[in-house]
């Protein structure tokens, strides 16, 4: 990736972006008080030096699906093959070899339990050449970082914030029992077209109408109207893709909380509140919050772990680990990383 250094302009469209990733550049540039010629400029530029992706997002507890947090343990020679093996897949997000070489996270998904005639992907991951240890944490709820990570959301005030995105009824919340999107009441059912479309969207969020309706096979109109719908039940949000580093944040670090059930509400409730949290879940398995957290230094990681989560009330054991980079983030892989990593070392495939 070229080096990209970030201006306020950038900044601000950036923050654009992530109150709604389809923004017209024209209700940008007017926000921003700028030509639209400058902003469409600005975004393909970033775009086009791999800095900067909106992309398109299903949620899968809305279509009955399940995330994963997953840990494994390797041997040293197999982390960077294992890394891009996964990261070919649709199911995987999130992809990190962590700092110390024997071990990678990542996040992914996949239909509920069930005898389906073929091996569990966790076994089949257990089964690849190099793998010592697989750990998978089932995403019980998000509670931070769902809409975008603070820390990228501060470059324009309320007024420009009101211009760009007029008042929208809030999807329900899929963690109340009784909203009727909550998977356990109703899965909404996807068409072929839908599944195209949502398949497109993720790997650019900003396509025009005119490409997704040639990947859907529907009529543009069809396809606006559908994204719309799709957004309003909360099944497809829209994300911004770009490196923290880019806002001098470039200590990236994992954390497991043991947290009892008594206290996770005030825990994740002040998790949400936090500007280095980046994204906050509650977890199944040995820890019961798992925490992504961006940091502008070492010491200011360590600042964050003894101030302000020392200061809660309920956390009972911390574990961390920081990331060495990002294989692969929220979308699929970009066609020219995809084409440099097709060239990385093979071996046995995993979990396929």
């Amino acid at each position: 990736m070229e080096s990209v250094t970030l201006d306020a302009l950038d900044r601000r469209l950036i923050h654009a972006l992530q109150l709604d990733g389809r923004l017209p550049f024209s209700r940008i540039a007017a926000a921003l008080g700028v030509p639209e010629r400058t902003v469409a400029r600005r975004y393909h530029r970033l775009r086009s030096r791999l800095a900067l992706r909106v992309v398109g997002l299903v949620d899968g507890r809305r279509t009955g699906m399940l995330d994963w947090i997953v840990r494994v343990r390797c041997a040293p020679e197999a982390v960077e093959t294992l890394a891009v093996l996964l990261a070919r897949r649709e199911d995987t997000s999130w992809i990190a070899p962590l700092v110390g070489g024997t071990e990678l996270t990542c996040v992914i998904r996949t239909p509920p339990p069930g005898d389906d005639g073929r091996r569990p992907f966790f076994e089949q991951l257990a089964r690849t050449a190099g793998v010592r240890e697989v750990g998978a944490a089932c995403v019980l709820r998000p509670v931070a970082g769902v809409g975008g990570w603070a820390g990228r959301m501060d470059a324009l005030g309320e007024a420009e914030q009101r211009l760009l995105l007029p008042p929208r009824p809030a999807p329900a919340d899929p963690a109340d029992p009784a909203d009727p999107a909550d998977p356990a009441e109703a899965v909404p059912v996807l068409s072929p077209a839908d599944s195209a479309l949502l398949r497109a969207l993720s790997q650019d969020g900003r396509a025009d109408l005119g490409r997704l309706a040639s990947a859907t096979g529907c009529s543009e109109s069809t396809v606006r109207r559908r994204i719309g719908q799709l957004r309003d039940s909360g099944v497809l949000a829209f994300e911004v893709e770009i490196d923290p580093a880019l806002f001098g944040y470039p200590i990236e670090a994992l954390l497991w909380l043991d947290v009892p059930p008594a206290g996770l509400g005030a825990v994740a409730e002040a998790l949400a509140g936090h500007q280095q949290v980046a994204f906050a879940a509650l977890t199944t398995g040995p820890s019961s919050v798992f925490v992504m957290v961006e940091c502008r230094s070492v010491s200011g990681l360590h600042a964050y772990v003894t101030d302000e989560l020392a200061a809660l009330h309920g956390i009972t054991r911390i574990e961390s680990a920081v990331t060495q980079r990002r294989t692969k983030r929220a979308g699929p892989l970009p066609a020219p990383l995809a084409e440099k990593r097709a060239g990385a070392p093979s071996g046995r495939a995993a979990a396929q």
